[in-house]
Parts: structure tokens; C-alpha cells; sequence
């Protein structure tokens, strides 16, 4: 009588070798959970890549939301800010006017309290998409994707 080696049912081969991807799947999901922001309206978006978490010496007004240092942005989105910074000229006719937040992604506050600015996108045949919001006590407030979210930016 000779001893052979039978390997299992096939099927069990398959449950383990699943079993072990949802093990791995899950290992590299919780891994990536800490490094990565997903957000509602208040701070990432799609472009998490630019998103850090607020820290002790972020200012009260970013607490609680994404954040974004001003050397992070796009380049657009810098020329931006030094237009607001000197005051104008600005490019778009809408530069300036009153932003209402009616999404209520951003702190509320009285009509009038927050201004909007456009941040060129480039190939966009009209405004696009990316903006940057100011309120009156100088908060800075990034979206780029028009309004679905926004980051606060940090100097």
C-alpha cells in the first residue's frame, strides 16, 4: 500500500486564496486611511493630494477641515492670491462679489462676510471651476471643484 498526497478540493483552495486578498484588502485599506482624506464639503474633494490635517498651530476658523499650504496651490491659484493681496486688477468681472455660501460648506456668517475670486483653469473656455474664497477676519478658502468643497489655506 502506497501513500499518496491528495490536494484539497479546489474549492477550498479558492475560499483561502479569497479569504487572504480580503486579508490584504483590508491590511492596505486601514494603511492608507491615515494618509489620505475623504471629504463631504468641508474639506478635500477630489484633490486630497493637497489636503493635510489641521494641527495645533492651525488657525480656529481651519479647524475642523482640510487644509492647504498657499506654496502648495497651483500656480493660477497663487497668482490669484497676490491679485487679492494688491488689491486688483482682476481679470474676471465676478472678482470680488459676494459669495453666499449657499452650500453651507464654510463657517456661516451674514450675507456680504465672504468674497469670491477666480482661479484661472487652464483650457477652460469660460471661469472654470477653482476659486478662492476670502472672509472679512482673512480667512483663505480654496475649492476646485466649484464649490463642492473647500480647504483652507494656509501661510
Amino acid at each position: 500500500m502506497s501513500l499518496r498526497f491528495v490536494p484539497p478540493p479546489a474549492r477550498r483552495s479558492v475560499a483561502r486564496l479569497f479569504a487572504g486578498l480580503l486579508v490584504v484588502l483590508a491590511v492596505l485599506l486601514t494603511g492608507c486611511s491615515s494618509h489620505t482624506s475623504t471629504g463631504t464639503g468641508t474639506g478635500t474633494g477630489k484633490s486630497a493630494g493637497l489636503a493635510s490635517r489641521a494641527t495645533a498651530s492651525t488657525p480656529a476658523w481651519a479647524k475642523g477641515m482640510g487644509t492647504v499650504q498657499a506654496s502648495a496651490l497651483p500656480a493660477e491659484a497663487r497668482q490669484t492670491l497676490a491679485l487679492i493681496d494688491q488689491g486688483g486688477p482682476f481679470p474676471y468681472a465676478r472678482d470680488g462679489v459676494v459669495f453666499g455660501n449657499h452650500e453651507g460648506h464654510l463657517p456661516r456668517h451674514q450675507r456680504g462676510y465672504y468674497h469670491e475670486y477666480t482661479v484661472k483653469t487652464p483650457g477652460s473656455r469660460d471661469r472654470g471651476a477653482r476659486r478662492i474664497i476670502t472672509g472679512k477676519a482673512g480667512e483663505i478658502y480654496y475649492t476646485d471643484d466649484h464649490y463642492n468643497s473647500f480647504r483652507a489655506v494656509l501661510r
